[in-house]
């Protein structure tokens, strides 16, 4: 039985562009930023920020992929970018002997700390100050319902 698909609505497109125009618009802007005030690539910072968020500032390889929501193999590719760059190391997973861990090195860690107060306010000056009080938690709530959802489906 065919099916006829379900077709965006005219606002539910707008929404949808929207999103994503926006998503690319404040990427690319604060990556451009770090890029050439820091030397940090725009997927340099979240690793790094995700990595110094981390006990010990470190986590299982497994682990960093499932908190950025990446590819396995581009975080593979990432990882051995910053270590080739000397902003992470990686250590053998002694309980196991197949995994690996990952973590931020004191180069890294100067790194975020330089880029970190230029991040915030190119998050606020790109983002957060267009938006109401009322709009940055109905966004944070709409993030956190979308990545809920997703999170839950089997991939």
């Amino acid at each position: 039985m065919d099916t006829e698909p379900r077709w965006l609505t005219p606002v539910e497109e707008r929404a949808w562009r929207g999103m994503m125009r926006m998503h690319d618009l404040v990427v690319s802007e604060a990556g451009r930023v770090m890029q050439s005030e820091f030397g940090l690539s725009g997927a340099d910072y979240p690793v790094l920020a995700e990595l110094t968020r981390a006990p010990g500032a470190r986590l299982r390889i497994l682990e960093l992929t499932r908190v950025l929501g990446w590819e396995k193999s581009r975080v593979s590719h990432q990882l051995a970018r910053m270590v080739k760059r000397g902003l992470l190391a990686r250590d053998e997973c002694a309980e196991d002997g197949r995994g690996a861990y990952v973590m931020v090195t004191p180069a890294g860690r100067a790194a975020i700390e330089a880029a970190a107060p230029r991040h915030a306010e190119d998050v606020r000056r790109l983002l957060l100050d267009h938006l109401t009080p009322g709009q940055v938690t109905m966004l944070a709530e709409i993030s956190e319902t979308i990545i809920g959802k997703i999170g839950d489906t089997p991939r």
